[in-house]
């Protein structure tokens, strides 16, 4: 079966969804940008301009489409001939980690319930070693594959040719290339970082305390772009600061090792860290949890939404990233057809809503201070030095 996708062809997403996609900031704030997840995965991209891409995403986002027969979105995307759609989750860690592989999947969920898809299908806790198998195995099941982040990409070359009539989607990240069959969404983890860094600094300002602990996998080159980007954030918000980054992984991309990712934070707890930094994913909530015990500053690696009042731990900043507000903003375009496979969406602090931290209860003069930092940013003033950090975080 061969899908072809017309932009002409206009599909319905409800109400509900596309204002989901238009992400306010959970905290103070909707100031106006990191992923493998962890993460995310971010480098040097070949994306198309910034303001050629946000103005055609704009205008395809303010379209009013009339609604067609469900029918029709079935024959669009329904690759097996059953008469529904589904959509299958590629997760490389735990879908209830309550961080950034669970947006992913949380809002894989919210997409299919308001469209009347069945359940997805989520198969989680992937190793990259294991990647090409399980998804294959998952491609053969589903309509619509979401592919959560680029540590289990590796084979989307050779998948999306095979399992053409499945339309690929991957939150992959920047420096993951430009492939025919996948839709890509990216961000920029320098632009993200600074402002987690300058959160940061304002934090700790008002506080007798200078030193952050940043604590990560392994030194992968888009830990490297994000640890030195919040150090910029960091300093140039406030000089007397520091931090430093300590890794707690066993293997490269194992952000979810729970026992050395606590035994680091309760070392700089010690030795009198203000701040933790924790960059990870199973990982992330226990030490999130060891950092509210200690009484120090701590936040999202990703999350949007921990600055919510429903939200059980404490969080002083999120930092975010957050895959799942990708999904919901790039889904009304790939269900509408103008957001085709090959393409992709750039997400950028300052331009898009979605990306960047902010300070879940900031005064008047912090969230001055984080708006002059997104307008910054935005007005490409770091850019530069941004270009110079993914030299060094990529140089090998």
């Amino acid at each position: 079966m061969s899908r072809r996708r017309s932009a002409k062809q206009v599909l319905w997403l409800p109400a509900v969804l596309m204002a989901l996609s238009v992400i306010a900031a959970a905290c103070s704030s909707d100031a106006a940008s990191g992923g493998d997840d962890g993460q995310e995965e971010t480098a040097q991209t070949t994306a198309a301009p910034a303001d050629e891409e946000t103005e055609t995403t704009e205008a395809a986002m303010e379209e009013e489409p009339e609604a067609p027969p469900m029918d029709e979105m079935v024959a669009e995307f329904d690759v097996n001939g059953d008469g529904a759609v589904t959509i299958g989750v590629a997760a490389a860690g735990p879908a209830n980690d309550g961080a950034y592989y669970q947006a992913v999947v949380d809002a894989a969920q919210t997409i299919s319930a308001e469209n009347g898809f069945n359940d997805p299908i989520v198969v989680d806790e992937i190793q990259a070693a294991d990647a090409a198998t399980a998804l294959s195995d998952l491609a053969a099941q589903v309509d619509i594959l979401i592919v959560g982040a680029s540590e289990i990409a590796e084979p989307l070359g050779d998948l999306t040719e095979k399992f053409s009539d499945v339309y690929w989607y991957c939150n992959c990240g920047a420096g993951f290339p430009e492939t025919p069959g996948l839709a890509q969404a990216l961000d920029d983890g320098s632009e993200i970082g600074f402002t987690a860094g300058a959160a940061t600094a304002l934090l700790l300002s008002e506080t007798d305390q200078n030193e952050v602990v940043f604590i990560g996998c392994c030194d992968l080159g888009f830990e490297k772009e994000f640890f030195l980007s919040f150090q910029m954030g960091l300093t140039e918000t406030n000089a007397d600061l520091s931090v430093t980054y300590v890794p707690s992984g066993d293997f490269p991309f194992d952000f979810n090792n729970v026992a050395n990712a606590t035994e680091a934070l309760n070392n700089a707890v010690a030795g009198g860290a203000g701040a933790v930094v924790p960059y990870l994913g199973e990982a992330h909530r226990p030490v999130v949890q060891a950092a509210n015990e200690a009484g120090i500053i701590t936040m999202s690696a990703g999350s949007s939404t921990v600055c919510d009042p429903s939200e059980e731990l404490d969080y002083d900043i999120a930092v975010r990233f957050d895959g799942g507000d990708y999904i919901r903003a790039i889904f009304p375009q790939i269900l509408s057809g103008d957001m085709k496979e090959g393409e992709t969406k750039r997400f950028l602090v300052g331009v898009d809503p979605e990306p960047g931290a902010v300070i879940c209860n900031a005064t008047t003069e912090q969230q001055a201070a984080m708006d002059d930092v997104y307008a910054k940013i935005a007005a490409g003033d770091y850019a530069a030095d941004f270009g110079a950090i993914k030299g060094e975080a990529y140089s090998g």
